[in-house]
């Protein structure tokens, strides 16, 4: 009966292998063999920079200039200030000062404004004067005053939808190297879905899409009632193979500063991952069978070096999966400037699969009521 068992588990961690397997082949070798375009686009079509903000008047002092002096002739800055009970007001007005072009939209407390940051993109939105949107946070910096040339340069032929890429600064903190290390799993996800001609989601910190695609979608009303999903459930909802693209030249990165403590870091988890339950049936599926796959992956790994169970064979497996991964993800790893990260694949890989399952479990059941 023990030898049926062991045969049935080696037939799922079979299983679980060639899962993995299909994901690294058919969908990230393809972000590896992406280039971006190096040579310097010339300026495209008018672009209006939104940026929500709650209580970010040290960010704004700090990061707000560098988007304001982007090489680009002709686009807008507008920073919607929600609610901010900080210094932010007083931070805007004196960057008003010096950058007398900057629009500032000012959302007020009412009963009615229970959305947080889908209700101030929306006010934002409203009040742009261009056709085209470039969305950041408050705590975000570009990686070079190119930043808008290249992401708006993407906007030609049938493209509505322009995702970017926006990793963590590297820090001494102990929590840095993972939080880099997921938000680069997540960028590889769906930078190689989009690729693949199935984009699933993007993300507000460096995103891009038209007017026309906001209000032809009748921006968030589909997802007013969930606090978060402004950038991953909008491109859900209306990403397809024929309008969207991605942008990874090193020029367009935004950076932010990571979470330094657990129980911010699990805050902004929580947020984040509440809104899986709301993708696409078939984007669902195609992250859950990930996410459990890699976790049984390990969870059997470990279960048969406890057993001792075909030592041998297993090793191999593991071994061999973990050289394809370092052959793919190697350039990747190097192409979203984490390539310090690459020696800790063999260990972080395992803490991600556990972290996906453990956070999609919370996320399920624990609902988020702030955005910020």
């Amino acid at each position: 009966m023990e030898a049926y068992v062991h045969q049935a588990l080696f037939v799922l961690f079979q299983l679980c292998f060639i899962f993995q397997l299909y994901y690294l082949i058919s969908n990230h070798s393809k972000l590896a063999g992406y280039n971006p375009q190096q040579e310097m686009p010339q300026p495209g079509v008018p672009v209006s920079v939104i940026i929500s903000a709650r209580n970010e008047a040290r960010n704004l002092e700090i990061y707000l200039p560098y988007i304001l002096q982007q090489n680009y002739p002709e686009y807008e800055v507008i920073v919607v200030n929600d609610r901010s009970s900080d210094d932010t007001e007083d931070v805007l007005r004196e960057i008003q000062l010096e950058f007398p072009g900057l629009k500032v939209v000012t959302v007020v407390e009412n009963y009615k404004n229970k959305t947080g940051k889908k209700f101030a993109l929306t006010m934002g939105i409203k009040a742009a004067r261009y056709d085209h949107f470039l969305f950041t946070d408050a705590d975000c910096k570009p990686a070079t005053l190119n930043w808008i040339t290249r992401m708006a340069a993407n906007f030609n032929g049938s493209t509505q939808i322009v995702l970017g890429y926006s990793p963590y600064v590297k820090t001494s903190n102990f929590l840095n190297p993972f939080i880099r290390f997921e938000t680069l799993k997540t960028g590889i996800n769906y930078l190689s879905s989009a690729l693949k001609g199935d984009p699933y989601m993007g993300i507000g910190r460096n995103l891009a899409y038209t007017k026309s695609l906001f209000f032809g979608a009748k921006g968030f009303a589909s997802h007013m009632h969930v606090m978060s999903g402004d950038d991953d459930l909008f491109v859900n909802q209306n990403g397809n193979s024929g309008n969207t693209t991605i942008e990874i030249h090193p020029d367009t990165f935004t950076y932010s500063d990571a979470k330094s403590t657990l129980s911010s870091w699990f805050i902004q988890k929580k947020r984040h991952m509440g809104v899986g339950k709301l993708y696409k049936n078939s984007h669902r599926r195609m992250l859950s069978f990930d996410a459990i796959s890699g976790f049984l992956y390990y969870v059997l790994f470990i279960l048969f070096i406890i057993l001792k169970f075909e030592p041998l064979l297993i090793a191999g497996v593991v071994l061999f999966r973990l050289i394809l991964q370092f052959a793919i993800y190697r350039k990747i790893f190097r192409k979203l400037d984490c390539g310090d990260l690459l020696w800790w694949l063999p260990f972080f890989d395992m803490i991600y699969y556990i972290y996906l399952n453990v956070f999609g479990l919370i996320g399920t059941f624990i609902k988020t009521t702030r955005w910020k």
